[in-house]
């Protein structure tokens, strides 16, 4: 699905990422693991076209799309749910939805409005309610059904549960669970370690910008000075 090869990205003078190299297979949910400031947000800003790369290659089911606008990279097929949310404060929750939507693949069952609201039952309550009436869990709620109705290959959430409460990340969660069994493919950024064990096939570790380590749930599970040594926990 997603095949990064060797990328480099800066800002400025200032290189932030060293030959990064990932892959996400069909239906697979893989993760970018790190501290802060070690490159995660970078990795996908340089795959959506928002920081150019300056050398490599990120190819979606084969298609280049280094050197690619933004807009071109979502509607080739990737979705994003970015740090922060980026809602639209001023929009009702349907009009969120609706201001992306799109099925340019053609799919005979697409995302909508509907199938979004019957994901996440808090957003159909509160569907008349503006961008910033909402709380944060809903709000991210909203970010992820948001990318879903432009009906991506690949969904992208950077930093999926940052500051959200723990019945809310357990929502998300069991969210993305649903998302892999129907077959979406998925990279996350996120700090919970002990739910992305149980719901990610594989991992990437980036330290300064480049990836130290790659290996499957039960390989990080397992390795304990590992995640010590990068992680933190």
């Amino acid at each position: 699905m997603l095949r990064v090869d060797a990328l480099e990205t800066c800002y400025g003078p200032s290189q932030v990422l060293f030959g990064v190299s990932l892959r996400v297979a069909q239906g697979e949910v893989v993760t970018l693991l790190g501290r802060n400031g070690m490159g995660k947000t970078t990795t996908v800003r340089s795959i959506m076209g928002i920081v150019p790369p300056r050398a490599g290659s990120i190819t979606l089911l084969g298609r280049e799309l280094r050197g690619a606008p933004s807009y071109r990279v979502a509607q080739a097929g990737v979705g994003l749910v970015p740090e922060g949310r980026q809602i639209f404060p001023n929009l009702t929750v349907r009009e969120n939805l609706v201001a992306t939507a799109a099925n340019r693949a053609g799919r005979p069952a697409p995302w909508t409005v509907e199938r979004a609201y019957a994901l996440f039952p808090r957003l159909a309550e509160r569907r008349a309610h503006y961008g910033n009436q909402l709380s944060g869990g809903e709000q991210q709620m909203l970010a992820v059904a948001r990318a879903l109705l432009t009906n991506p290959r690949l969904l992208i959430l950077d930093e999926a549960t940052e500051g959200l409460a723990p019945l809310v990340r357990q929502e998300i969660y069991h969210s993305i669970v649903e998302l892999k069994a129907a077959g979406l493919s998925i990279l996350i950024i996120d700090k919970d370690l002990k739910s992305l064990l149980r719901v990610a096939d594989r991992h990437h570790v980036l330290e300064k910008g480049r990836v130290v380590w790659s290996g499957t749930s039960a390989e990080l599970g397992a390795d304990q000075a590992l995640q010590h040594r990068y992680l933190g926990v």
